[in-house]
């Protein structure tokens, strides 16, 4: 293994506070310093992206005084891909008398993380859950409610308790919009300035702080520098590495990965969640994929045909030759396990031939039985525009015709190595959301990562980065003329200068398919030793070829999209090798991670706590150098560790 990796030294995390469990957090807001509401505004902090985590921790900062930049791609801030959360956010308020807590809302996320995430972390993140949704309901967030007036709620994957609440099936849409609101607030105060179509190329470094950031503007080329006191990253996921995911086109892992180059361990990169209830692939054309909510799971039945190679119409398939095989496998939680579960139950029934739909990819989730017993009206009211969605993608009536659903890439439990603080390894750059890897574990559940990015935007960061700030008094003198200031931005210059320059005869896109492609196969739902060995191999070759034949056309100053999905291909490239190194170091299986050499009998994940409880944060080396590992390992003093089972 060392021809891919290099040992480093041990990393623990030296902001967690200790002491018992439901005090940490406000023993560390207690301890941490405070700036005066007069010198907040001689602070400055940038913040690159809008999406949950980056627009409510601008709009929370530039509340409290701070003077904030934001900074993203997209034509607006409301554009970030938070809008395309469907199913929900989660909260253990407890309405429906169920159970439900701070303590099983940690407990529910730990495990289904298998047991692969930070104790402190994930109980803060609970903690903050119960806030969050009185926070959106005084912004006029409109979550659905029940007959008498109570929020709703209704259940999520790995969980027993009904604990989400939705605004049907747009619930990352009206959640965005109360935080773009109050962005918007503190804009017109004259604390916020965002700045849209800015795309931030490389991390700004001084005296081994943070300190400002390079961007492109995207419609003239200029590139700019801009400078702060501290740098927050809220940039989301690299699902897209996979080239079909269902993340949105523009997503893409640039802004964490120059950071990363720049000193930030990136950790758990391996850790890429399979989501179960995508439209299928229809053919090479795609160039994204089509997430079904999983809240559809609460009502939808899963099933396959008994007999392989059964191609039957559905409705022509009596029930005694129908296969619930979740139900069947997982009678305690039936259609609402995991995601993981989940989606390798489904490529199991696919790989025995009981696949259905034109490529037999595809599992039937089938709302004949809800619709029979609470009627169609109910179920329009739930679902309605999740149904209409997948009505006008398939041109398939859901309601007459089970729809037709397999897994895919949907979202990324790795990230940037963050402390307690959400602090990354370079002092004062802080990571947000699902940019950084710190709750989820080896595995998010549904309707966690809405609650992750508001926890992160609206209470962790602003209780964290004011500590720093006071603690940190900035240097005079780092301005444009910076030696590091003019080191980065003329980094940025060159690398411009060599994508424009190969001029070779293959499109930026079939690069990135192929890419995609390579880690489908050997770094997708299943992993093994051997395939991950070629995967490294078949990308080194791939990046290379990438560099001698790539097309980009056009020039940099201009709207040049070839020249953005060079640089963001270029970093998936790096991003890959790492991603497959990570999963061929980790000889075990654990949730969205499954090695096929560490099964149980029944095809369940084997983890190998002795050797694994840890998270591998990798540091970079520098050109050509194997990455370094660095295990912070994980204590559980509060669960016990056990094999996951949802039977």
């Amino acid at each position: 293994m060392s021809e891919y990796y290099a040992q480093g030294d041990a990393l623990f995390d030296a902001k967690d506070p200790g002491g018992p469990i439901e005090e940490r957090w406000d023993k560390r807001r207690f301890e941490a310093k405070l700036i005066s509401p007069a010198n907040r505004r001689k602070r400055s902090v940038i913040v690159i992206g809008t999406g949950l985590a980056g627009g409510s921790a601008a709009a929370t900062l530039g509340e409290a005084g701070y003077r904030i930049k934001v900074f993203c791609y997209q034509d607006s801030a409301r554009r970030a891909h938070s809008i395309a959360a469907q199913g929900g956010i989660n909260a253990a308020k407890d309405y429906r008398n169920d159970g439900d807590s701070i303590r099983r809302l940690f407990y529910d996320t730990v495990k289904g993380g298998d047991y692969r995430s930070r104790e402190s972390n994930v109980y803060r993140l609970a903690q903050a859950s119960v806030s969050i949704i009185d926070q959106a309901v005084a912004q006029g967030v409109p979550f659905a409610r029940e007959y008498g007036g109570l929020l709703d709620t209704r259940s999520f994957g790995g969980v027993q308790v009904s604990r989400t609440f939705y605004a049907r099936g747009q619930t990352g849409q009206q959640l965005l919009l109360g935080a773009y609101q109050a962005l918007e607030r503190q804009v017109a105060a004259g604390t916020v300035e965002v700045n849209t179509r800015h795309e931030m190329l490389e991390l700004i470094v001084v005296d081994g702080k943070a300190r400002g950031v390079v961007v492109r503007d995207m419609v003239t080329g200029a590139f700019e520098t801009h400078l702060a006191d501290a740098v927050v990253l809220a940039t989301g996921g690299y699902g897209n590495a996979y080239y079909l995911s269902t993340n949105a086109m523009g997503c893409n892992v640039s802004a964490t990965w120059r950071a990363h180059r720049k000193g930030a361990y990136f950790a758990n990169p391996c850790y890429t969640q399979i989501h179960p209830t995508c439209i299928p692939v229809s053919g090479d054309h795609q160039s994204k994929l089509t997430l079904m909510s999983e809240s559809l799971r609460n009502d939808g039945r899963i099933w396959v045909p008994v007999a392989a190679g059964d191609t039957r119409d559905p409705a022509q398939i009596p029930e005694a030759e129908r296969d619930y095989y979740l139900e069947r496998a997982y009678p305690a939680f039936g259609n609402l396990v995991p995601r993981d579960v989940a989606s390798r139950a489904a490529k199991q029934q696919c790989d025995a031939g009981r696949g259905v739909g034109p490529t037999g990819l595809g599992v039937y989730l089938d709302f004949g039985d809800a619709i029979e017993r609470l009627g169609r009206a109910e179920i329009e009211e739930k679902y309605g525009n999740l149904f209409d969605m997948y009505a006008k993608i398939t041109d398939e009536d859901p309601y007459t015709t089970p729809m037709r659903i397999f897994p895919a890439i949907h979202y990324t439990m790795g990230g940037l190595w963050v402390d307690y603080d959400l602090q990354s390894t370079i002092p004062g750059l802080f990571v947000i959301g699902e940019a950084n890897f710190s709750d989820h574990g080896a595995n998010r559940l549904g309707a966690s990562a809405l609650m992750q990015g508001l926890a992160d935007g609206y209470f962790v960061l602003p209780g964290t980065i004011g500590d720093y700030l006071a603690s940190n008094q900035m240097p005079a003198g780092v301005d444009d003329t910076h030696p590091a200031v003019l080191e980065a931005l003329a980094s940025v210059r060159e690398r411009t200068r060599r994508l424009l320059q190969i001029n070779g005869n293959r499109t930026v896109d079939s690069f990135h398919r192929e890419l995609g492609s390579i880690l489908w196969e050997y770094c997708g739902m299943e992993r093994n030793a051997e395939g991950l060995t070629v995967a490294i191999g078949l990308i080194r070759k791939l990046r290379e070829s990438f560099w001698s034949h790539a097309k980009v056309t056009g020039i940099n100053e201009e709207l040049n999209q070839s020249l953005e999905r060079a640089g963001r291909v270029a970093d998936f490239f790096e991003l890959a090798e790492l991603m497959c190194i990570d999963a061929l170091h980790r000889g075990e299986s654990c949730g969205a991670h499954f090695r096929t050499e560490s099964q149980t009998a029944e095809g369940e994940a084997l983890r190998r706590d002795q050797e694994y409880s840890h998270v591998a944060a990798w540091e970079f080396a520098g050109e050509g150098m194997p990455p370094l590992l660095h295990r912070e390992q994980l204590d559980f003093e509060y669960i016990k560790v056990q094999q996951r089972s949802y039977k």
